[in-house]
Order: C-alpha cells, then sequence, then structure tokens
C-alpha cells in the first residue's frame, strides 16, 4: 500500500455512471494509489484540490498527480487505468488519428451527461449548491 496516492480523482457522486466507474476502479486499485474525492459531497472544498471548483469539476473531470499536476478528460482515465494495472486499454487514445476522436467524444459527453443522466443543468446544480447551508 503507497503511503500517499500517486492520482486523487475528483468525481460526481450524484452521477450513477460515475459512481460504477469509481466502483470499478476502487475494486482494482489493489495499490490504493488513487484517492476518490467526491465533489458532489456537502464538504467538497476547492481550496483543498488546487482550487478546482464545483463549477469546474463538474463540467469535466479532473484529477491531480502526486506532485501536483492538473489532468483533465481522457488523461485522467488513461492515468486511472495505468494505475490499475489496465493501462492498455486507453493507451490508443494517444494514438495520433485516434487520440483526437476520443478526446472530441469525450468532449460531448462531458457537455451532455447531466441530461444524459437525468440530472438537473450544470447552472441550477451550481445554484442549489451555492443555496445549501454551510
Amino acid at each position: 500500500m503507497s503511503t500517499s496516492p500517486e492520482l486523487t480523482l475528483l468525481y460526481d457522486g450524484g452521477c450513477p455512471l460515475c459512481v460504477r466507474e469509481v466502483t470499478f476502479l476502487r475494486r482494482r486499485d489493489r495499490d490504493q494509489s488513487i484517492r476518490f474525492i467526491d465533489i458532489d459531497a456537502q464538504d467538497y472544498c476547492p481550496e483543498d484540490w488546487c482550487g478546482i471548483s464545483y463549477r469546474q469539476a463538474m463540467a469535466r473531470i479532473h484529477a491531480i498527480q502526486a506532485d501536483g499536476t492538473v489532468l483533465t478528460d481522457v488523461a485522467v482515465f488513461r492515468e486511472a487505468y495505468r494505475l490499475i494495472g489496465l493501462g492498455w486499454l486507453y493507451a490508443p487514445t494517444r494514438w495520433p488519428l485516434l487520440g483526437p476522436v476520443v478526446d472530441a467524444l469525450y468532449r460531448v459527453w462531458a457537455r451532455y451527461r447531466l441530461q444524459i443522466t437525468n440530472r438537473a443543468s450544470l447552472d441550477q446544480l451550481c445554484q442549489e449548491r451555492c443555496a445549501r447551508p454551510q
């Protein structure tokens, strides 16, 4: 078991597909090299996680490497899968022809994931979050 995680993955605990992915990653992460932070949790504090706001984190996936480097989008999955020993699944996303296609598909997914999962809009979620008592 590593003393500190190699990657801190910020995920939306209110998204059923995100939770399913995190559950899979947790099960495969035998070395506990990934820390999972639920951005939908009431106590999520951007200052603790490189200043990544709730809105930013909800708009696209983020992760923070042990050295403080922030990863977004498909790069997060490449690194997480590498850490659990399944890096070969995402290795083709580095190929010159396939990489840009996968990146574009992810951007479409990120843009519509709340709608696809029958959630409120990003603006509405942000307004509700601001209205929560601290």
